[in-house]
């Protein structure tokens, strides 16, 4: 038999998913101080006051197109952040290791990119956890754990049992929108230029799906903001 705290609680679930969805469409690219302080469990942007950003790159390691990556990084001395799948780590450790090499710093991102709202919260933390086994096995440059929902989906119940469990969940308020094959190349490059500043987490992929948008956007993003005297930052 259902109760009523039960009932009470998937209301609430269900309430949140919906304003989440109606509020991440129509703030795609960049997410306001007002919405980040509704969910302020979870990391949106990063307090400082220096010139610096906060490059992050989902869903690899991804042959050639990783690599790539590193080396635009590299020629402008920055460090970013790689919100790994799980079993992309397992099937190219060697380039895991390149990243950590680098000095760049290693994120969670499930073990195979499941969706929170559509999985069991116990599912989802297994596959959060069985990454994060993995991760811990090569040294990382970031001691806390470090976790980001992919699709940006995530239940307020799954985010305090992660919580509990001592990661740091980090969204973004600056999306590239890199992945979205309708969006042109310039369109990526405008986003992040004309809405990053002091502590913008931004959001890139290495991806194949990407890869077209995010290769002709990140060499502008580097050159622009290194220009104007911003340095690049890994997520401690």
């Amino acid at each position: 038999m259902v109760n009523s705290k039960q009932v009470a609680g998937s209301k609430v679930e269900y309430q949140y998913k919906e304003t989440t969805i109606k509020l991440m469409h129509s703030l795609f690219v960049h997410i306001p101080k007002w919405f980040q302080k509704l969910f302020s469990e979870v990391t949106w942007s990063i307090d400082t006051e220096k010139k610096e950003l906060f490059l992050t790159f989902d869903d690899g390691p991804t042959p050639e197109i990783t690599d790539w990556v590193l080396d635009q990084l590299a020629m402008y001395n920055a460090k970013a952040t790689f919100f790994c799948i799980g079993k992309n780590i397992q099937a190219h450790p060697e380039l895991f290791e390149k990243i950590i090499a680098a000095g760049h710093h290693i994120g969670n991102h499930t073990f195979n990119h499941l969706n929170g709202w559509k999985v069991s919260a116990q599912n989802y933390l297994n596959s959060i956890e069985k990454t994060q086994r993995l991760i811990t096995t090569y040294k990382l440059p970031n001691k806390t754990p470090i976790f980001r929902p992919p699709y940006g989906k995530i239940s307020p119940f799954q985010i305090r049992k992660l919580n509990r469990l001592n990661y740091q969940i980090v969204l973004w308020n600056v999306l590239s929108g890199d992945f979205d094959k309708k969006i042109l190349p310039k369109t990526c490059t405008k986003n992040v230029l004309n809405y990053s500043g002091k502590g913008s987490i931004i959001v890139f992929h290495d991806s194949l799906k990407a890869a077209k948008n995010m290769k002709a956007s990140l060499p502008k993003v580097l050159a622009h903001f290194s220009q104007k005297g911003y340095t690049f930052s890994g997520i401690l």
